[in-house]
């Protein structure tokens, strides 16, 4: 255990105190008046430079370096950089892989890029492990250092130590006949500049703009929320980034929520007349350019109704989305994004006896859900065998589909009837039939009509650490500006028997401060040379 300094004042001070927290006295030994005192942390001690004992200790004097701290953010830096070179993976195809993808694109060094996690940079562990470390540094570099500052300030005298004020960057001393009148004007003085003053029978102290020396540290606590803002978004339910395709008359879930799901009341397109853009005429070979295209939505909350326990949706917001003007509703944003004209909605097809070319009934198959069995009259039934809304025929020479959306359809249908319970079976495609090979098909399924429907594409958003970063950045903010505008400034006067001493501190701007110091001189006609008190500024000259 590390003994307390016991000062002449009668204060005990932790070990490492270069400046006793209630008097001032140094206690580095020094005669030497012309050098100043170290005023950075008011010569408190700190932990990390008391402290080096135990393997805790060694960690925290890692993190409150703040060499240390800068080289992290500087790697981060440049390893952020490197994450903007190329896309990340969240920007490319979902159904590619990226070693492949990053190689087509860009070459060797996609590949290269991907192997080094580069296109995953900002979700990787080793990137939130350097973001972690930051925050750490902020913490601790703040307890570090404001925690002693705190104490120090919050029990000083006003009563200093002579060699304390000596061995200010300003300080001075003169003999007057009456010190209490010089106390009186000064104070006067000093509260017209806007000082608090604190008085005692032999000294005077006014101080003002204490607050902007916890400026840094405030600083850091908005920056240590905007990094815990940061680092949430990886984690589950903060964050959503979603596409949602949507049909008109359609309600789907919106994914990446729970409880919301949206409905297409209709897609509307607007596009560019004939004649709009002449220059383009010969350019753009007929195709439609869009001047907007907007989804009537509206967004629908599940809710547990008190009365039946059964869930329902519930109407909670309705907007004609465009682009840059979204379905917002409680932090929840739906996009215009894209869309898809004339997508395959129902197919209706009449079945036809071939033999009598007698339509004998008609059946309407919704593509997007369509019903295995399909009854007749006279005991017909149709039953599709199999369904490819995207037909394709795979590597293996089997059919397969390419997705789900309905571009190609293409369907197996059995016909069953009361004469052959066995059933005809035919293979649909658009406007084609085929049949197995030596079998003679009494009936068929003709195409009789197609439905098409517009689908709207919306990019849903929602960022539930964006409240944070906002909270994080205005507390940064706060942080800055008192440090940047405000300074702490102190001066003493101090009667030694026949002598007063005048001395003056301030953590930046000292021009400013021997301009107030010089007024509370005049003011007090002290018969001191006002010039010779900045000892700094007076060796700057004797060295000119």
């Amino acid at each position: 255990m590390l003994d307390q300094i016991k000062c002449e004042c009668g204060h005990a001070n932790p070990p490492g105190t270069e400046i006793c927290e209630s008097c001032g006295k140094p206690f580095d030994g020094s005669d030497d008046w012309n050098k100043t005192l170290n005023m950075r942390y008011e010569g408190a001690a700190r932990r990390s430079q008391t402290h080096t004992a135990t393997v805790i200790d060694h960690i925290w004097h890692f993190f409150s370096s703040v060499k240390y701290a800068v080289w992290m953010i500087v790697i981060t830096l440049i390893a952020s950089m490197f994450g903007t070179i190329y896309p990340q993976q969240l920007y490319i195809p979902s159904n590619v892989d990226p070693y492949v993808y990053y190689q087509e694109e860009y070459g060797q060094l996609g590949y290269v890029y991907v192997l080094f996690g580069f296109h995953n940079l900002y979700s990787s562990w080793w990137y939130i492990l350097l973001l972690t470390m930051i925050g750490i540094s902020l913490v601790i570099c703040s307890i570090d250092r404001v925690v002693p500052l705190y104490r120090s300030l919050k029990r000083q005298r006003v009563t200093k130590h002579t060699s304390f004020l000596k061995r200010q960057r300003i300080s001075g001393h003169t003999e007057v006949e009456d010190h209490q009148q010089v106390f009186s004007k000064a104070k006067q003085a000093l509260k017209e500049k806007g000082y608090r003053v604190r008085a005692e029978e032999h000294a005077l102290m006014g101080e003002k703009g204490r607050f902007s020396r916890w400026g840094p540290y405030v600083n850091h606590v908005g920056l240590i929320i905007f990094l815990i803002a940061i680092l949430i978004r990886i984690l589950p339910g903060f964050t959503v980034d979603e596409d949602v395709w949507v049909r008109d008359g359609e309600t789907v879930p919106v994914l990446g929520t729970d409880n919301y799901y949206v409905e297409s009341k209709g897609f509307y397109l607007e596009t560019y007349e004939d004649g709009d853009f002449p220059a383009l005429e010969d350019v753009r070979d007929n195709q439609l350019l869009p001047k907007e295209f907007r989804t009537e939505a509206v967004l629908y909350e599940q809710i547990e109704n008190p009365q039946t326990g059964e869930k329902e949706l519930q109407q909670v917001a309705e907007h004609s989305i465009t682009v840059n003007d979204p379905l917002v509703h409680d932090g929840l944003k739906l996009f215009q994004a894209n869309y898809r004209l004339n997508e395959f909605s129902e197919f209706s097809f009449d079945l036809v006896d071939t033999e009598s070319q007698e339509a004998l009934g008609n059946m309407s198959i919704d593509l997007h859900d369509p019903q295995p069995t399909y009854e007749f009259d006279n005991d017909m039934t149709v039953h599709i065998i199999q369904y490819f809304p995207d037909f394709v025929m795979g590597d293996d020479g089997e059919p397969t589909t390419r997705s789900s959306v309905p571009n190609n359809p293409s369907f197996i249908f059995e016909v069953v009837t009361p004469e052959n319970p066995d059933g005809e079976r035919s293979w649909v495609f658009l406007g084609k039939t085929v049949v197995e090979p030596g079998a003679d098909n009494r009936y068929e399924l003709k195409l009789s009509d197609v439905k098409l429907n517009s689908v709207s594409g919306l990019l849903v958003r929602q960022d539930v650490s964006i409240p944070y970063v906002i909270v994080g950045g205005i507390i940064v903010m706060i942080g800055l500006v008192m440090g940047f505008y405000w300074q702490h400034r102190r001066i003493w006067l101090q009667a030694d028997g026949q002598n007063v001493w005048i001395a003056a501190h301030t953590n930046k701007n000292w021009f400013g401060l021997n301009n107030e110091v010089s007024f509370v001189v005049d003011r007090t006609g002290i018969p001191i040379d006002k010039d010779a008190l900045d000892k700094e500024a007076k060796h700057e000259h004797t060295t000119d």
